[in-house]
């Protein structure tokens, strides 16, 4: 549904977006990653044919952003960060307006606005005019703004920001709804949490590239290293931790506990559990200690950062 190769955007000099190539499958829920001015932003103006690239292409339901655009903004649905709303406007009229310009009729444009303000928690403020809402109702209403034509693929630039934890988890609640009908999206946001809970797969840009691509088990797998287990036990460990070492690296251990990395925990754990039996230790668990998405996140920009520096002093 979305595809870009080598998408790449100059301001002048200013190389903001750097050879960017995504492939984002239909139903699947990408979310963009990245520092203020990394050039998430910029890499979705491309998509939606608002900006031009410089180089590259890109494809949106199979219709190229340079040669289609007219079907591109027909096929995706987009949320910016500036919603550009008519304030003096009411609601309902807003959205008829832009019915008009998505070419529906008057009867599924004004029954599928009405519906969409309901599911969002705006039906009473139908018509009302814009200038009067706050500011997560009026991001409520850009993202209705942006499903109205129903289209296959929707670009979210920070969906739920200024949205009070209820209003933020009816877009979420939305976004996994929408996605079983085989809907693509992209979502830039700095809600790691949000990113963590939504997402199939991660994506993290900086400087205009991409510095890691993938689900987060596979990025943990890549930048944090082998599972790590931890195993605790009723009383102490006596030594455990070097009966264990022949078996697993231990990482670390305390009084109750035993911290260990094993490349293939499912075989390696029973052996584990089996050792534990054999010398009359009861284990209490034994759960894998997983790393969040932010400690991904820190831990990629981090690395990238010194790499950087270290290139830039040689």
């Amino acid at each position: 549904m979305i595809e870009t190769q080598n998408l790449t955007k100059y301001f002048d000099d200013f190389r903001a977006v750097d050879s960017v190539t995504l492939k984002v499958e239909p139903g699947e829920v990408l979310a963009m990653l990245g520092p203020n001015g990394a050039g998430k932003t910029t890499t979705v103006r491309m998509m939606t044919s608002i900006l031009p690239p410089t180089s590259g292409s890109a494809t949106i339901a199979g219709y190229d952003v340079i040669q289609n655009p007219e079907m591109v903004r027909a096929h995706v649905g987009v949320l910016t960060e500036q919603h550009g709303l008519y304030e003096r406007m009411k609601g309902l009229e807003y959205l008829d307006f832009f019915g008009q310009i998505y070419r529906i009729d008057k009867p599924t444009r004004q029954k599928r606005a009405r519906q969409l303000m309901e599911r969002f928690g705006l039906g009473d403020v139908l018509d009302k005019r814009m200038g009067e809402y706050s500011k997560g109702m009026k991001q409520k209403l850009a993202l209705v703004r942006a499903m109205l034509h129903n289209p296959p693929v929707l670009l979210l630039d920070e969906p739920t920001s200024a949205m009070d934890p209820q209003s933020a988890k009816q877009v979420r609640d939305a976004i996994i709804e929408l996605r079983r009908d085989e809907r693509t999206f992209m979502i830039t946001t700095h809600n790691l949490t949000e990113a963590q809970l939504l997402a199939d797969r991660i994506v993290i840009i900086r400087h205009g590239r991409i510095i890691a691509n993938g689900t987060i088990d596979q990025l943990s797998q890549q930048i944090v290293g082998e599972p790590l287990m931890e195993l605790r036990v009723n009383g102490e460990i006596n030594g455990l931790h070097n009966d264990l070492a022949n078996m697993v690296r231990v990482d670390n251990h305390g009084l109750n506990w035993v911290q260990y990395r094993t490349p293939e925990p499912n075989s390696t754990n029973p052996q584990v559990l089996k050792k534990c039996v054999e010398l009359g230790i009861e284990v209490v668990t034994l759960s894998q200690v997983t790393k969040t998405l932010e400690d991904i996140y820190l831990q990629v920009v981090e690395e990238d950062e010194v790499q950087e520096r270290k290139s830039k002093s040689q």
